[in-house]
């Protein structure tokens, strides 16, 4: 076990204290009195956005107060990151966190001004497959007919990400490690650049959320290979998994939760958690969510908390095989 992993369960075993109750204040009894802060470490425009808005009107309803989107895109989702592990911990400023930005910085940055693990875990919101898709002139129907074109040219092909570190960019990585081939990566400082550059067949390959993709996919814009899921996604049922593509134990899904600062007490947590729970049950959230392609959950803080650090042991073991390192910008 390297030195680098051994740090990285280190952090695990601090966040499970994270969870430990607070004391109970005046704000807290009367929580929430004011608009919520609900930071989004994207930009504005992609299916992950759409899940946060929809998900925020409903619980907005919830907690009889309105949630505020803020998009602070940036180096991944580290920017937005390190300015909510430093708001205060009241319940008014809270990190929709992305498996990007939840695990995904733990697992590859080292050196960073923050502790990514010393969030506090709320609630599980949905879970969804990413999507492997090609730009249409790419002669490949399949993962293998795609792998087997790599191997011909192997300098030829070039593959688009959300940027160096991120999660798109370690499951296009062990791709290649599990199929054995080698691909130019072109990072971009965002989803929607890289994919603007796929539609415009500047690159060859991208995977993305399949609620970022499925739009694209069904008009026919770009050709999907295989999803990353061990089952196949209701929003695109005809696409294999890459199990059935012949990447056996291929398993990548993307979630996303609602995350508190440091600190911030434990009868405010339950609070947001509850009105995620509920409106994670609601038929037509529920609908809209599931028209995207993400499987709604609304989990408990517990639940989260132990999925969140499962999770951070997978993607580190991701990050050392495919040797992603990163220094904070």
């Amino acid at each position: 076990m390297t030195k680098f992993f051994k740090s990285c369960l280190a952090g695990l075993a601090l966040s499970v204290c994270s969870l430990a109750p607070q004391a109970q204040t005046a704000s807290s009894s009367t929580f929430p009195n004011r608009p919520i802060r609900m930071v989004m470490p994207f930009a504005a425009g992609s299916g992950f956005d759409a899940i946060v808005r929809i998900t925020c009107q409903k619980m907005s309803e919830e907690l009889g107060q309105r949630i505020i989107v803020d998009n602070q895109g940036g180096a991944g989702g580290l920017i937005a990151s390190m300015a909510v592990a430093k708001a205060p911990s009241d319940g008014y400023t809270l990190i929709f966190h992305s498996v990007s930005t939840a695990v995904v910085l733990a697992a590859t940055y080292t050196n960073l001004k923050y502790d990514p693990m010393s969030f506090v875990p709320i609630s599980l919101i949905s879970d969804y497959a990413l999507v492997m898709a090609v730009h249409p002139d790419v002669p490949a129907k399949t993962v293998a007919e795609f792998s087997a074109l790599l191997k011909a040219k192997p300098d030829f092909y070039s593959y688009a990400s959300s940027g160096v570190g991120t999660g798109l960019h370690l499951a296009a990585e062990l791709y290649k490690m599990n199929a054995g081939v080698e691909i130019q990566h072109v990072p971009y400082k965002g989803t929607g650049p890289a994919e603007l550059d796929l539609l415009a067949g500047r690159t060859h390959m991208m995977f993305a959320a399949v609620p970022s993709f499925a739009g694209k996919i069904n008009a026919g814009s770009l050709r999907p290979l295989a999803v990353t899921t061990l089952t196949r996604s209701p929003a695109l049922p005809g696409v294999p998994t890459m199990n059935e593509s012949g990447l056996a134990g291929y398993n990548v899904p993307f979630w996303n939760g609602i995350f508190a600062p440091p600190g911030t007490p434990r009868a405010i947590v339950d609070k947001i958690a509850a009105a995620a729970a509920k409106a994670m049950r609601d038929p037509d959230t529920m609908a809209k969510l599931k028209n995207l392609g993400a499987n709604p959950i609304g989990s408990t803080p517990e639940e989260l908390d132990k999925f969140w650090n499962e999770q951070l042991g997978i993607y580190v073991k991701i990050a050392e095989k495919a040797g992603v390192r990163m220094s904070p910008p």
